[in-house]
């Protein structure tokens, strides 16, 4: 089955925003919020899901009409550990010290929900060019999460941005935003942070989408009513 325009365009669209597994299917609360203390961290386990969740699509939607349905599951699983075993050996060799910081979480993609969730629910009922695409699609929507929720509690805890890049890109340095006198706000920083963040983000998500509602249904057209007359 070809991948039309309108498809990816909806495959993106429910992937960013309105099926976000960060926002709206609530789904890796793990990871994110133990690996979001800072945009770096956050964003680099964000990309190995992304890696890991395309492969996996990939690998099931072009398997799927070999793999009984009794036993998909397991087979499923076996797959995605493969797959983030191959990302875990890539991060120890080029991003070691991240990769010591990420620590457990990398091999815990293989029971992160999302991965398993998509290949189960998607992957596993459509072609190889949608299920890349829609593996894709929620791995970019969880990653502007991550990302998002990593500056903002990297900010306001200790006042800088893109802490740890020189371990992504040696040279680079961090952003300091805020005067090194600024006080840490070390609630950012701990998991309640963590929570009452992503409790607004996902706020504000449901508010937007309240409003976008609320402005269709003012601009929908009206039906017209016709009205018959009966002779008497």
């Amino acid at each position: 089955m070809s991948l039309d325009r309108a498809a990816a365009r909806e495959l993106l669209r429910k992937g960013l925003w309105t099926q976000n597994p960060g926002l709206a299917q609530i789904l890796g609360l793990c990871p994110i919020l133990a690996v979001s203390t800072s945009a770096v961290n956050a964003t680099m386990l964000a990309l190995a899901t992304i890696l890991v969740m395309m492969l996996s699509n990939v690998a099931v939607a072009g398997l799927r009409r070999w793999i009984p349905h009794e036993i998909r599951i397991p087979v499923f699983i076996l797959l995605i550990a493969a797959l983030v075993t191959i990302v875990d050996l890539l991060f120890n060799a080029f991003f070691h010290e991240l990769y010591v910081i990420l620590g457990i979480f990398i091999p815990l993609i293989t029971t992160n929900c999302i991965v398993l969730a998509r290949v189960e629910a998607f992957a596993a009922k459509n072609s190889v060019a949608h299920s890349t695409l829609d593996g894709l699609a929620m791995g970019l929507g969880l990653l502007w999460v991550l990302a998002l929720l990593g500056a903002m509690r990297e900010f306001l805890s200790g006042g800088t941005l893109l802490a740890g890049i020189e371990m992504v890109i040696p040279g680079a340095q961090a952003l300091q935003i805020l005067p090194e006198t600024y006080p840490d706000f070390l609630l950012a920083a701990l998991p309640p942070g963590a929570f009452i963040l992503l409790g607004c983000m996902i706020a504000g998500k449901n508010g937007w989408d309240a409003r976008a509602a609320r402005r269709a249904k003012k601009t929908a057209p009206v039906p017209k009513t016709i009205e018959v007359s009966t002779g008497a």
